[in-house]
């Protein structure tokens, strides 16, 4: 994978080449995972992938913002936003030499 960005049809292909199921499977899995992952916010707040990383739903509350060029003050409204914490074993898997 040569691109900058990991794409889901990029995930796809490589489910397809290493474990043999055919594109549609792949995507489907792909899809399914991704779905699993964001519907899962609805019951909580924080989804745990193990050996991976942690997805964390936090809430944003309104604030004045500025625009750097123009200097308008402007109000930037409350949201949930989504942080992610990379665990142990996913930080020490990209920082070893190979």
């Amino acid at each position: 994978m040569l691109n900058k960005n990991l794409t889901r049809k990029a995930l796809a292909n490589k489910i397809y080449q290493n474990i043999g199921f055919s594109k549609i499977i792949s995507e489907n899995i792909v899809n399914d995972v991704f779905y699993i992952i964001m519907s899962g916010f609805k019951e909580n707040n924080k989804i745990k992938i193990t050996s991976f990383g942690t997805f964390l739903k936090k809430r944003k509350n309104k604030r004045i913002g500025r625009n750097p060029k123009t200097i308008e003050k402007k109000i930037i409204s409350a949201r949930n936003v989504v942080t992610f914490k990379a665990s142990k074993f996913f930080k020490d898997k990209i920082n070893q030499n190979n």
